[in-house]
């Protein structure tokens, strides 16, 4: 009976924790999920392989035109061309500074390297100044596989508060905390001002950002082996008490 008990609760657990880690696993995100209005930030784009017998080889990231980021740079990702496209936007956008917008980038495009099954890779990229009068701005996502296969994360939220399909990767931004302006604005000096589109490759260390997914696993796995632990620990104690 005890036996069986001890199976019961470390299959609940492996469930439950599974259960919880899959779905943030599963889908394309934005992280961090979160940035102060008005700064700079370092968004790295989260693709998960969803499919088990083709690799992802293509991402494309669509930046928005009713907010347009005037610099957005690129970090290298081994086995991967970074591809930038400007254009005009449909209508002329004034910035947060009062100069007019015509032109920024449109999108960034990754080919060339593979997403294996059960694998996951973060395409990183510095942006700003981030806008100031709304609190989220969206990236639709398109992931091709080999085969031709092109997933579109792009569904809004449903209005019943559950999660879409192809959830639409959303960064959302919030007041600056105490300081944050005046530091956003020490870094608008350095970088280039709003007003002019630029466009940069960053020249960093081609080195992978530490794995939040690999932090997930290894937290389950620690989680099912004290609970298997524990359960032997109560077999042992039964074994040695006296029986009543």
């Amino acid at each position: 009976m005890l036996y069986r008990r001890i199976g019961t609760v470390a299959a609940a657990a492996l469930a439950l924790t599974v259960g919880l880690a899959i779905p943030a696993l599963a889908h394309v995100t934005i992280n961090p999920g979160t940035a102060e209005k008005g700064g700079w930030t370092k968004l790295a784009f989260r693709v998960p392989n969803e499919r088990d017998d083709a690799s992802t080889t293509k991402l494309v990231v669509t930046f928005p035109i009713d907010h347009p980021l005037p610099f957005v740079s690129v970090k290298p990702v081994p086995g991967w061309k970074a591809e930038l496209t400007e254009g005009k936007l449909p209508e002329p956008v004034v910035a947060d500074d009062g100069d007019k917008v015509t032109e920024s980038v449109l999108k960034v495009t990754w080919t060339g390297g593979k997403i294996e099954p059960g694998q996951f890779q973060e395409f990183e990229v510095s942006v700003g100044p981030l806008p100031k009068d709304v609190d989220e701005i969206a990236f639709p996502t398109e992931q091709t596989y080999t085969g031709g296969e092109v997933v579109k994360w792009a569904d809004a939220p449903k209005s019943d508060g559950t999660e879409a399909e192809h959830p639409l990767p959303t960064l959302k931004l919030v007041a600056a905390a105490s300081g944050g302006e005046h530091a956003g604005m020490a870094m608008t000096t350095a970088a280039p001002p709003a007003a002019q589109q630029t466009v940069a490759v960053m020249k960093q260390s081609a080195s992978s950002p530490a794995s939040d997914g690999t932090a997930r696993v290894m937290g389950v796995a620690g989680i099912i082996v004290g609970l298997l632990g524990g359960g032997l620990g109560l077999v042992s104690l039964r074994r040695r008490s006296p029986a009543a």
